[in-house]
């Protein structure tokens, strides 16, 4: 008999006597029986693959003992290296609340805006930050990183300035990693690069935008006034890389005329987390708006005329444009960037202020007891970061010296270093500094006192920040505690219920799992720290790296892309590096099914890439007869095939070893996208039946946490053939001998939430893993079977039944009862539920993925719900209800809605808020009615609101 007591036991939501149950519900006697009828022929091995490297499973405490000893092998010292990267303090409210706690970082991005007002309100506030300090109209919902965020603003850029240049110019006194990333893009989109410094930057050549960073990455102020003067005088745009702590002193970019502003928030209370993840931020002139990449939160009003939140824009993200796209991000940093506006709310504009002063102070007091040791130091205008010449030769000799005593300096050339100070910097490690470099000079210490300043008044800002009252009116921990609880309460997340979205795996995120992310060891590391300091991240990422090649049938994995769509850019460069390094760089064509997901045609557009799409079949499969007639087609030029495995429709394909056998044989590449691995793990593999690189979203199958939207990880796995060319880092060596450049600012991507999908896959070990998958499935089709009756299920695969996830479909209901899938989706909130996936991947439709941790009673319950709904829409059809005034109609219904007087509509009360016996037994309220996008998208206002405004 199995033990009850692992812990594949508890991550499984279904109890053996319910597997048995859901089984004969389908006329299985066995989950083996069930999958080998499921999986086609062609890509069923003989025997379920090893994946010996995991070893046995782990209990939740041998998983936390053995992340224990990885963390002790990491060191944690002080980190004065910079570079866009800074220790900070996360205020303990913060942390706990919402850092730590599940009802924020569990739920879904909220396309579904009734049921995400919280997060929703937390990234306005977000928005409104980063428009504030950057003196700029518009600001996203956060981007992945500050590198990224500066290549998204080049290809705005490019699309704004329409001067017909292909010339984007890079201030060589950018961070490294932001240079390599934004030059990387700029190749694969045929952009010319220039990176030198401003001074000298070529405006007679009629560039279309330039790259600015105040502070520089050696810490120095610059003018950029005058250089965004110039810039726009030849025509270009200009966009400032900024640092978010010191807009708080300095003249924002906005009033200095930029066009674009770009940076991270991490040092408003987020963790370095050796690299990640961080939100980003990206701020333009309100012309841009369209243009901007990513999410906007915007302010719309409900259907009572009330104020209310959702993503703005209607398409809510440019990637949708498919290949017409000039971005692939479909995604945000919703935790970090929650977290780091309410860094703001809970210190307010003073407090925020002040922590930018003393960071400052700091900073000259430094620099000022370095100049008395004789040090070349506070000669040019900085706000946090000192650069001191040492003498020729002698900057690596005194970098030892302050690493023996437990303290990172960056090295920027053998003669200069950079000391970067931040909140968590004291008076004594100040002294304890200057104690080094009076050693190395023979001089003796000297003696500072550390204030607050003041920057340079040629630098310094005069407008205010943060002026709307939501940053000044929770300063006691009370206050705060009560808002951070009164936005999380206006949320669903699967604290309260399944949220059984298609593609996009909503499965527990268990509580061991989540444990260490916060452990100083894992949280508190610089991303460029020495690798000698970092040998338990690094065993982590060998041993990580090494169960996910096992996995997929892969040989080689890099961690680097810190989400999906990073992924599938990543995965189509290396290919475009494979082909060019066997002469073949004409190869620039990719076939994309019809049904693929948006991000698929945007990353081949951003890869240089010329998309063709191969039709689908009347059964959603790709139309193998197109596809081979295309291949033929555009032999000379194949790059590439992407496809999406189990399909998008939710469908084992049974074509799959054809279809990639079609590819290879007209010289292309298939790329996999991974995004339904929940269907694969420990049963095939994608290695072993085709694919050459394939992406993983580890947010998704491997129980990293979507966190409102953000973070993810989107590693790739490829054969050998392809492994010397997995991205490289210009900092720290990572990658291939023949590496394409970094898509992401560190060396690997986002690695604080790395140790939740170790721990996943060792808790779960091959076993759990597999029986996973054999659920998943199971679920997906005990679902269909059940709604089958009352709502068609679109698609099949082999032998009837579905993968993963299923899709109903509710166009018909439109003409017999007038009713969208919309309604349903609204209706479902009354009931307690999120909604599946709505219109994708097709219109009218909802598209279902129950999990395998989901509990059979939560799935009946999903089931009635559907069911009960669709007896409402009869009703509706029979003329037994009214086709415009109807419980869906008016879904979801608030509570001030069911309380007052009087009630006009033709149904009751109960009906509308307590249809079933789950909201009798306990009770979501929708905190808002059905919201107005229209009305939204006509009046765009993307930052707080005014008081009483709305």
């Amino acid at each position: 008999m199995r033990s009850t007591y692992t812990f594949a036991d508890r991550h499984i939501g279904p109890r053996p006597e319910d597997i048995q149950r859901m089984l004969a519900t389908l006329g299985f006697s066995s989950l083996e029986e069930l999958v080998d009828r499921a999986l086609p022929a062609s890509i069923r091995p003989s025997q379920w693959p090893e994946l010996d490297s995991i070893g046995p499973p782990r209990t939740e405490s041998q998983v936390l003992e053995e992340l224990t000893e990885l963390a002790r092998q990491n060191k944690v010292l002080r980190s004065h290296i910079g570079m866009g990267y800074h220790d900070c303090i996360t205020p303990p409210v913060i942390q706990r609340n919402i850092l730590e706690d599940p009802r924020w970082y569990t739920p879904y991005t909220p396309y579904q805006s009734e049921i995400s007002q919280g997060r929703l309100e937390a990234l306005l506030n977000f928005q409104t930050m980063v428009a504030d300090l950057t003196g700029l109209q518009i600001a996203n919902a956060s981007l992945l990183d500050e590198a990224t965020a500066a290549a998204e603003a080049m290809a705005m850029c490019l699309h704004m300035a329409r001067n017909g240049s292909r010339l984007f110019l890079v201030s060589s006194g950018c961070h490294p990693q932001t240079i390599a990333v934004v030059c990387a893009r700029a190749e694969a989109l045929g952009i010319e690069t220039l990176v030198s410094e401003p001074e000298t930057f070529p405006w007679e050549q009629s560039p279309f935008g330039a790259l600015i960073q105040t502070p520089a990455t050696d810490g120095t102020l610059v003018d950029a006034k005058p250089l965004i003067a110039r810039a726009h005088e030849a025509g270009a745009l200009a966009v400032v890389a900024c640092d978010i702590l010191g807009l708080a002193l300095m003249c924002p970019p906005g009033e200095l005329g930029a066009d674009i502003a770009v940076g991270s928030a991490q040092r408003f209370g987020v963790p370095m987390a050796f690299g990640g993840p961080h939100a980003a931020f990206l701020a333009a002139r309100d012309s841009a708006k369209r243009l901007i990449p990513g999410r906007i939160v915007g302010v719309s009003r409900d259907a009572e005329g009330r104020p209310a939140v959702r993503l703005a824009l209607q398409t809510r993200e440019q990637h949708i444009r498919r290949e017409r796209a000039t971005s692939n991000i479909c995604t945000a940093q919703v935790l970090l960037a929650v977290m780091a506006s309410m860094y703001a709310v809970h210190h307010g504009p003073e407090g925020i202020r002040e922590i930018a002063r003393r960071v400052h102070g700091t900073a000259r007091a430094l620099a000022g007891g370095l100049a008395d040791l004789g040090y070349q130091a506070g000669e040019r205008p900085f706000f946090d970061t000192v650069r001191v010449g040492v003498g020729e030769g002698r900057a690596r000799e005194v970098a030892r010296r302050a690493l023996a005593v437990g303290r990172n300096l960056r090295v920027l050339d053998e003669s200069t270093l950079c000391i970067a100070v931040d909140e968590t910097t004291s008076e004594t490690d100040v002294a304890e500094l200057l104690a080094v470099f009076a050693e190395a000079s023979g001089r003796p210490v000297p003696s500072i006192a550390v204030a607050p300043a003041e920057l340079p008044a040629a630098f310094a800002r005069t407008s205010p920040i943060l002026t709307h009252p939501v940053f000044s009116q929770h300063r006691s921990e009370t206050e705060m505690l009560r808002y951070l609880n009164r936005l999380q309460g206006r949320d669903i997340s699967l604290a309260e219920s399944m949220i059984p979205l298609g593609s996009c795996t909503m499965k527990l995120n268990a509580t061991a799992e989540m444990m260490p992310v916060t452990w100083p060891e894992f949280s508190r590391l610089h991303p460029f720290a020495p690798l000698d300091q970092v040998q338990g991240y690094l065993h982590l990422f060998r041993r990580l790296e090494q169960w996910l090649a096992d996995i997929t049938g892969f040989a080689a994995v890099s961690l680097q892309p810190n989400a999906g769509s990073q992924g599938e850019y990543a995965g189509l460069r290396v290919i475009r590096r494979f082909h060019r390094e066997r002469g073949e760089g004409t190869r620039d064509v990719c076939l994309i099914p019809q049904s693929a997901h948006g991000t698929n045609p945007a990353s081949a557009a951003m890869a240089g890439l010329r998309i063709v799409v191969v039709r689908t079949d009347p059964h959603g499969n790709i139309d193998v007869e197109d596809l081979r007639a295309k291949a033929a087609e555009h032999a000379e030029s194949l790059a590439a095939l992407m496809v999406t495995y189990p399909s998008t429709h939710g469908v084992f394909e049974e074509g799959i070893r054809e279809i990639c056998d079609i590819i290879h044989a007209h010289g292309g590449q298939v790329y996999m996208d991974g995004a339904n691995m929940n269907a694969l793990v420990g049963l095939c593999r994608p290695g072993d039946f085709g694919a050459d690189v394939c992406h993983l979203n580890l947010h998704k199958t491997f129980a990293i946490p979507h966190g409102g939207g953000g973070p993810g990880m989107g590693p790739i796995a490829v054969h050998a053939h392809l492994a010397p060319f997995l991205p490289t880092h210009p900092v720290v060596t990572v990658g291939g001998p023949k590496a394409v450049g970094p898509v992401s600012a560190a060396p690997w991507g986002s690695p604080g939430v790395l140790p939740i999908s170790y721990a996943y896959i060792a808790m779960m070990g091959p076993e759990g893993l597999r029986r996973a998958s054999q659920v998943a499935i199971l679920s997906a089709n005990y679902v269909a079977r059940r709604l089958e009756p009352h709502y068609p299920v679109l698609y099949r695969g082999t032998g009837g039944l579905v993968a993963h996830e299923c899709i109903v479909d509710l166009r018909p209901l439109k003409h017999a009862a007038g009713v969208e899938v919309e309604d349903v989706a609204k209706r479902l909130m009354d009931y307690g539920f999120h909604a599946p996936t709505v219109s994708f991947p097709v219109p009218g439709t909802l598209m279902i993925e129950p999990t395998e941790s989901e509990p059979l009673q939560e799935l009946d319950e999903f089931c009635e719900a559907m069911i009960a709904i669709r007896r409402e829409i009869q009703e509706i059809a029979d003329g037994r209800m009214d086709r415009a005034d109807n419980p869906l109609k008016n879904a979801p219904h608030t509570a001030e809605q069911i309380a007052r007087e009087p009630w006009t509509h033709p149904y009751s009360r109960e009906q509308a808020a307590f249809p079933s016996a789950r909201t009798r037994r306990w009770k979501y309220w929708p905190p808002v009615a059905r919201v107005d996008n229209v009305y939204g998208d006509r009046n765009l206002v993307c930052t707080c609101p005014p008081p009483g405004a709305c």
